[in-house]
């Protein structure tokens, strides 16, 4: 027997196929139309309307009839399109999920047992091996340090985006570089999505640097 589907899944569904019109590989609403979407199927409106939105785009597929309505060879993201705007948008890439082929770099842990006992979280447990461990050191070949974590702003054109974490560093050719950090834990992935808004906060604040977007996250061991 097929699940029936969630709240989520009927509003998000009901709002592209209200918008979509054959052959769009671009569908714009805004969050009023959620709130539309769940008066006019007569659903209790989601308390947090942003949950909506990174439900689809960090955790579970979209429902089988979005998805049924991208050109072929490629899948829908939700791009963010300004203050409590967006797009359905259709892509070829979209997800990125860690290679379990890739040759493994063996380090010794040098997370603090303390730090490493006391996280409050998978993704702060995560980002402080990043740090403690100089792990963006070691992969990008720059000496690196953390400047900020869960950096949270508005970009004209996108509206509001937080990134994990901010490194800055130099290599030893001088040159100065910004390495915008996106970390998941759990089942959650990391989009395409939080790539392109990292880039875009570098380009409006930073862009003197040279700009690497890096995106980490735990791996269950083979």
């Amino acid at each position: 027997m097929s699940k029936s589907p969630t709240v989520y899944e009927r509003i998000i569904a009901h709002v592209f196929i209200a918008r979509y019109r054959d052959g769009d590989a671009q569908v714009t609403f805004d969050r009023a139309d959620i709130t539309g979407a769940a008066d006019e199927l007569n659903l209790r409106t989601p308390r947090n309307l942003g949950d909506v939105i990174y439900t689809f785009r960090y955790r579970n597929p979209l429902p089988g009839i979005i998805l049924d309505k991208a050109p072929k060879g490629k899948s829908w993201v939700i791009m963010p399109m300004g203050n409590a705007k967006y797009a359905f948008v259709a892509m070829s890439f979209t997800n990125i999920t860690p290679n379990p082929r890739l040759a493994e770099t063996k380090i010794p842990d040098a997370t603090p047992g303390i730090i490493a006992r006391y996280a409050l979280s998978d993704e702060q447990a995560l980002l402080a091996r990043l740090r403690y461990n100089r792990l963006v050191d070691i992969f990008t070949g720059v000496t690196c340090h953390s400047l900020q974590n869960h950096l949270r702003t508005n970009i004209s054109g996108i509206g509001q985006i937080e990134t994990d974490e901010i490194y800055v560093g130099v290599n030893a050719e001088g040159e100065h570089f910004v390495f915008p950090v996106q970390a998941k834990a759990g089942r959650d992935v990391i989009s395409v999505v939080q790539i392109a808004q990292d880039l875009e906060l570098c380009a409006a604040r930073s862009p003197a640097l040279n700009a690497r977007s890096i995106a980490v996250q735990f791996m269950t061991p083979a």
